[in-house]
């Protein structure tokens, strides 16, 4: 079964940088799609951004496009998944999830597109 562990959360000050981490292991063979989401207090896990397993199409959110990115490495038989946050506003306070999936990005935009999931870091932006 395929697990997943995030790692690099915290707390940074606006207009800080962070990257989170997200390590695979198990088998990822099949495995299409990776990607971050993001649970904001009180609302709903949406996807921030999204990228397949060769690492050439990824996708963002227009809340976080241009700030973040995505990124993975196959490097060494192990997969990681990055998410390089850059000028970071207290609206990117939440949990960050990796999760990852069958269908690709162009069609994997809810949860139930992803069958498996991180444990969750916490980030927050605050002064």
């Amino acid at each position: 079964q395929l697990q997943l562990v995030e790692s690099g959360g915290g707390l940074v000050q606006p207009g800080e940088s962070l990257e989170l981490r997200c390590t695979a292991s198990g088998p990822t063979l099949g495995v299409y799609t990776l990607a971050w989401f993001r649970q904001a207090p009180g609302k709903e896990r949406e996807r921030i951004a999204c990228i397949n397993n060769s690492g050439i199409d990824s996708t963002y959110d227009d809340s976080v496009k241009a700030r973040f990115t995505i990124s993975i490495s196959n490097a060494n038989a192990k997969t990681t998944l990055y998410l390089q946050m850059i000028k970071m506003e207290p609206e990117d306070t939440g949990v960050y999830y990796c999760a990852a999936g069958l269908v690709p990005c162009a069609h994997a935009t809810a949860r139930r597109d992803f069958g498996s999931w991180g444990q969750g870091t916490q980030v927050t932006v605050s002064s």
